[in-house]
């Protein structure tokens, strides 16, 4: 059943498929502003009362109202209301410091950040340090949200009111939302899942079979909880949702973005062809060094996560990448 809190006022920063599927979700019930850069996206969709753009046909709620008017669109959430914001990794920071001191936010992107290698609630610690801060996230195709089709998600802080908030605006109809206290554990799902996204897209396109894929899975659900319990996630975090649940999603389903530019590589694209091909942000591209990184800093083996990465650096061929992992020694299977 729907959620029987009062309409919320919530403003989506970011008008791509994600934030604009959310959008379309949360106006059934709440006055929704969906912000974009680009006036001449906002005019589109005011005239065709759609995202003609990222999800055609897929018509707005009269709840629903574009905006390329940055004061208005912080106005609108700025005293009780909800902020969302659905940039990639790239532009979370800026956005995040272009937010009111005590906002309430929730972001959708999911990765680390280049350079800093910091996640999503430690960027928010240092540019809104006042406010309540979560991450939204979970097994979600915008084309699925959008379209009404059933979704479940999980709303991460530790201001456990703030997650109250989360299902307040989006728990109901097609949409579950369930509350966790660990942002850490979601937000490390929310990343590796995607470089796992290009290996599985790699060992489809080389034809690999569906026992490689398996075990890839697999394996690479052991790497993400090892990494993450190692940064102080719960370890349970990752048979949920954002873990599992995310991971098969987006290894498995032909509208992962991750894992079609791994069966562009596999087919012998280099990165930026099939980057090119894709038109649109893969964030495991981005992710693949940091968390590679982050898990040498931290003792951690991830060999998978390892050789994407050194598939999309140039440092090797899907296939030696497929060598190289067949060629490792035996040992007992542990997370």
């Amino acid at each position: 059943m729907p959620s029987a809190a009062p309409p919320l006022r919530i403003t989506v920063l970011g008008a791509g498929a994600w934030g604009t599927a959310l959008a379309i979700a949360a106006a059934q019930r709440h006055e929704v502003l969906l912000w974009a850069r680009d006036a001449a996206q906002v005019a589109e969709m005011v005239a065709a009362r759609c995202n003609t753009r990222y999800l055609p046909r897929l018509a707005f709620p009269a709840g629903l109202l574009p905006s390329a008017d940055w004061a208005r669109a912080m106005a609108h959430a700025a005293d009780d209301g909800l902020f969302i914001v659905a940039t990639p990794m790239a532009g979370l920071r800026a956005t995040l410091a272009a937010l009111p001191a005590q906002a309430r936010v929730f972001w959708l992107c999911k990765g680390f950040e280049a350079g800093s290698g910091l996640l999503g609630h430690q960027i928010a610690e240092q540019e809104l340090p006042n406010a309540r801060a979560g991450v939204l996230s979970g097994p979600s195709f915008a084309q699925e949200v959008a379209a009404g089709l059933p979704t479940a998600l999980v709303a991460a802080s530790a201001d456990e009111a703030l997650t109250r908030l989360a299902v307040d605006a989006f728990h109901g109809g097609a949409l579950r939302v369930y509350m966790s206290p660990d942002p850490i554990g979601v937000e490390v799902g929310g990343a590796v899942k995607n470089v796992l996204a290009i290996a599985t897209g790699i060992a489809d396109g080389l034809g690999l079979g569906l026992n490689a894929r398996a075990a890839l899975i697999t394996r690479g659900l052991a790497e993400m909880s090892r990494l993450g319990v190692a940064m102080g996630a719960r370890a349970d975090t990752f048979m949920g949702l954002t873990g599992l649940g995310d991971l098969v999603l987006t290894a498995t389903g032909d509208l992962s973005r991750n894992r079609q530019v791994g069966l562009a590589l596999a087919e012998g694209l280099d990165l930026p062809a099939a980057l090119a091909r894709l038109g649109h942000v893969a964030e495991g591209v981005y992710s693949a060094a940091t968390v590679t990184a982050r898990a040498q800093a931290l003792g951690v083996d991830m060999p998978l996560c390892e050789a994407v990465s050194q598939v999309l650096n140039g440092g090797c061929t899907p296939a030696q990448a497929v060598a190289q992992l067949m060629q490792r020694d035996a040992r007992v299977e542990t997370l």
